[in-house]
């Protein structure tokens, strides 16, 4: 009970926000109930300007730090809200103003049981930058490098969890609600937004993520990570080598730098398909301020805390999905889709061919310079789903990414198609993975792994047999609820009403 009390009373807080910012629409998507949303909007302040993915953005911004990561979490499911407010969501921003320098040093010091002063010769309490989780300062070590030293707030892990728990409980309650919410997962949504927000939160892992980027780029000239300082890296500092760059967005800085503008293009979008496809991990907020261009013309990579990974088979079959478009041939991107299980057997592969027709035509009919990738993966997710394709997850966080990726290129030279500069690399990687060699070792490599699994499967197929010879087979409480059936939604909807109801009458008090 106190939980519910809790959560009802940070959802008064939000649903002010929420009329204020003309951003009731998002509860009324949410199921909340109509006559709250009717007496809410008798008592909101006249609309505001804007369009509404703009309009919650906005009241997203206001809500804090786990808020403003919900939308840039949202803006890669279009499938949940849409194109457009995902486009809006994107242009969150993720700052907040600075913490003092005497707690950045002070939180230095407890995380990594050492004085400042001991670890730096140099510690700049002035600010870099500060994001919802954290902030950055420069140093200097004592052995002479410069080095920057990203700090997490004060009291950020009890923040994020007290609204995470309350997305949690408003998830279940979605569900129970709108069972068309299914195929959507909210509760599996929220659970991987917290696990990313967890991992985001111990920058050991934000750490690693930088190190192991490193090793699959190793040698190559084009793209550098900065250097990790282990010794001055914990759960809740990270130091790492200072880089010196332009942001790829300042074009007109690139071109006073000497910078050759098609190529810094053509090294960005093979930079994205290097991680994506080659090494199946990449850089998932490749926005303009954590992507640099150095003196020399490399790209420097900064900010790992949201990275995406994509295995063998998904690269493969996003590779035959590309590929299938780019030829026309929308027959193999059916078949692509079906062989991953993205789409369940029992469809028409025909008319699901004729449905990746009617997105692939009207987009690769246009101008070379005018075709979007990202766009064209965006709208096929949105058709998939109406076959009853399932979310998936590391497919709209490289669209998204792709998204971003599309814009800067854009911005640097409208006249080009980015992916068609990374072509070259595109056709070597499906020629080597998807031609015949490349399918006779993904079959081999297959058969090892069924093999290595044989002794398991065999063993838990034995432990099966002799749990129904003894006759000690129970089900779950989730299959009896189930048998049981839906008996109790009856009573769940009336208290959704009721908690609704009072909800509107404390909102409806303090608005007036």
């Amino acid at each position: 009970m106190g939980d519910t009390l809790r959560h009802l009373s940070r959802l008064l807080h939000i649903g002010r926000t929420f009329v204020r910012h003309d951003a009731l629409f998002v509860l009324g998507a949410a199921g909340a109930p109509a006559p709250a949303l009717w007496l809410a909007r008798r008592f909101a302040p006249p609309p505001t300007l804007g369009r509404p993915g703009q309009r919650l953005a906005a009241a997203l911004a206001e809500l804090g730090p786990a808020f403003v990561k919900l939308g840039q979490a949202l803006s890669v499911r279009p499938d949940l809200v849409g194109e457009a407010m995902a486009e809006d969501l994107a242009t969150l921003q993720d700052r907040l103003p600075p913490f003092p320098g005497t707690e950045a040093r002070a939180a230095i010091a407890a995380d990594l049981g050492r004085p400042v002063d001991d670890l730096f010769v140099a510690f700049d309490d002035q600010t870099v930058a500060a994001a919802s989780i954290a902030q950055v300062h420069f140093a200097v070590t004592p052995d002479g490098r410069e080095v920057a030293v990203k700090v997490l707030r004060p009291g950020i892990e009890a923040a994020f969890a007290r609204d995470l728990a309350l997305l949690d409980w408003l998830a279940r309650l979605a569900l129970r609600f709108r069972l068309g919410l299914a195929r959507l997962k909210p509760v599996e949504v929220v659970a991987a937004f917290a696990e990313t927000v967890r991992l985001e939160m111990d920058l050991r892992m934000e750490a690693a993520a930088a190190a192991e980027l490193a090793e699959d780029l190793a040698g190559d000239p084009d793209i550098r990570i900065p250097a990790i300082d282990w010794q001055r890296t914990g759960a809740r500092v990270l130091t790492l080598e200072r880089i010196a760059g332009v942001a790829i967005d300042e074009r007109e800085a690139l071109l006073a730098a000497g910078h050759d503008l098609d190529q810094v293009l053509a090294k960005a979008a093979c930079a994205l398909f290097k991680q994506a496809f080659r090494h199946g991990f990449f850089h998932a907020d490749m926005h303009p301020g954590n992507l640099f261009v150095a003196a020399d013309g490399a790209l420097v990579l900064v900010d790992f805390g949201i990275m995406g990974r994509l295995d063998l088979a998904t690269r493969g079959h996003l590779a035959d999905i590309l590929v299938g478009f780019l030829t026309r041939d929308y027959a193999r991107v059916a078949e692509a889709h079906f062989a991953a299980g993205y789409v369940p057997s029992g469809r028409s592969r025909e008319a699901f061919g004729q449905a990746c027709r009617s997105i692939g035509e009207p987009i690769l009919g246009l101008a070379l310079s005018e075709i979007s990738i990202a766009r064209l993966l965006a709208q096929l997710f949105r058709i998939a789903e109406s076959f009853g394709m399932e979310t998936q997850p590391q497919l709209l966080l490289l669209q998204k990414t792709m998204v971003v990726a599309e814009g800067v290129g854009r911005r640097l030279n409208p006249s080009i198609n980015m992916w068609e500069l990374a072509r070259p690399l595109v056709e070597a990687w499906v020629a080597e993975h998807r031609g015949p060699e490349g399918q006779l070792r993904e079959a081999v490599q297959e058969g090892l792994a069924t093999a290595r699994r044989l002794p398991r499967l065999i063993a838990e197929a034995e432990a099966a047999l002799g749990t129904l010879q003894r006759g000690t087979l129970r089900l779950d409480p989730a299959s009896l609820a189930a048998l049981r059936g839906d008996r109790g939604r009856g009573w769940s909807a009336l208290l959704w009403v009721l908690v609704g109801a009072a909800v509107t009458l404390v909102l409806v008090a303090l608005l007036g």
